[in-house]
């Protein structure tokens, strides 16, 4: 893997596909990742929070074939998506790649490189709309994790490299291999492709139970999916019956009014972070349609979809304490 970088990168963009690729060749990848840091100059490129990466190679100099070119984003974007050294660099790079990936804002070096024309991609949702009206001949998803469109990959917001690097693994290595690594990075595998940007975390805190606790991550990360309380008493190996008792005992509600909350609240952050129809974020979330997903906003919130969008703020359920100013 080529990794693209220039000033003031994002190190997270850099670290975690670099170090997922590390704990796979420890457990065992073959071939082997083979990692090498790139830049216009061939020399040390500062991150956007001061380190400073040495090691790099100038681009010009990768020949050969090259099995993942990747080009990693950050606040140093907007000039390196300008910087035609560099786009000449990555148009040559990509023709000699079995595949092209990019993370978060690499996705305008990418299009502006023209290697995203008549593609469907994904960038961090805060620079969506900007992505689209910059490159019109791109197709631009805010809400998932990372697309693969053919060849290329592009992923959203900073973390999400770390789904996109799993799910190469897996595309490489089989998803046991990938499962590994996710063990060993400690973090959830792997997260869906579709899955929104903005993770959804219930307002209580974590109960005591820790089957119940289980549940609700399963239900925040997969709000799509059938959350029936027959389906979450199956998934926890229970009867519906006690399902209910537990959610009723650690939470004061039923198994289908936690559902339909933690829906709920994954569409208004959908709604709110990207442009997106109400009829695609119902879908996104588990609703049988646009309507029905206004319903819900209007009982959980007491606003329709339109309004949460225009809100400066994320609102309060209704009900729901009012945000403390910090500074009083």
């Amino acid at each position: 893997m080529v990794i693209v970088a220039y000033e003031d990168m994002q190190i997270l963009d850099v670290a975690c596909p670099s170090g997922a690729l590390e704990i796979a060749n420890s457990h065992g990848a073959v071939p082997p990742y083979a990692v090498e840091l790139a830049t216009v100059s061939g020399r040390a490129a500062r991150s956007s929070s001061g380190i400073v990466l040495a090691g790099a190679r100038r681009l010009a100099s990768v020949a050969g074939r090259i099995d993942t070119m990747l080009v990693v984003g950050g606040a140093g974007t907007g000039p390196a998506a300008t910087d035609e050294g560099l786009l000449t660099q990555v148009r040559r790079l990509a023709r000699r790649s079995r595949r092209i990936a990019s993370v978060c804002t690499g996705t305008f070096v990418l299009a502006a490189a023209g290697l995203l024309d008549e593609r469907q991609v994904t960038t961090h949702w805060g620079y969506a709309e900007l992505l689209a009206a910059t490159f019109p001949a791109v197709t631009v998803d805010p809400a998932p994790l990372y697309i693969r469109d053919g060849n290329v990959y592009t992923s959203a917001g900073v973390t999400s490299a770390l789904d996109l690097t799993l799910a190469l693994i897996e595309d490489d290595h089989g998803p046991t291999l990938a499962r590994e690594v996710a063990r060993e990075l400690v973090t959830y595998l792997h997260r869906p492709a579709d899955q929104a940007q903005i993770s959804m975390f219930l307002a209580p805190p974590p109960p005591g139970n820790r089957l119940v606790r289980d549940l609700l991550g399963h239900i925040a990360a997969h709000p799509a999916e059938d959350l029936s309380p027959p389906a979450l008493a199956a998934r926890a190996g229970m009867t519906t019956r006690h399902l209910t008792r537990l959610f009723t005992t650690h939470l004061g509600r039923t198994p289908a009014r936690v559902v339909r909350a933690a829906r709920t609240e994954a569409a208004a952050h959908l709604v709110r972070g990207s442009a997106l129809p109400l009829s695609a974020v119902a879908r996104r979330c588990g609703f049988a349609s646009a309507e029905t997903l206004r319903q819900a906003f209007l009982s959980h919130y007491g606003s329709t979809g339109d309004a949460i969008r225009r809100m400066p703020d994320m609102p309060q359920p209704l009900g729901a304490p009012a945000t403390q100013n910090p500074g009083a």
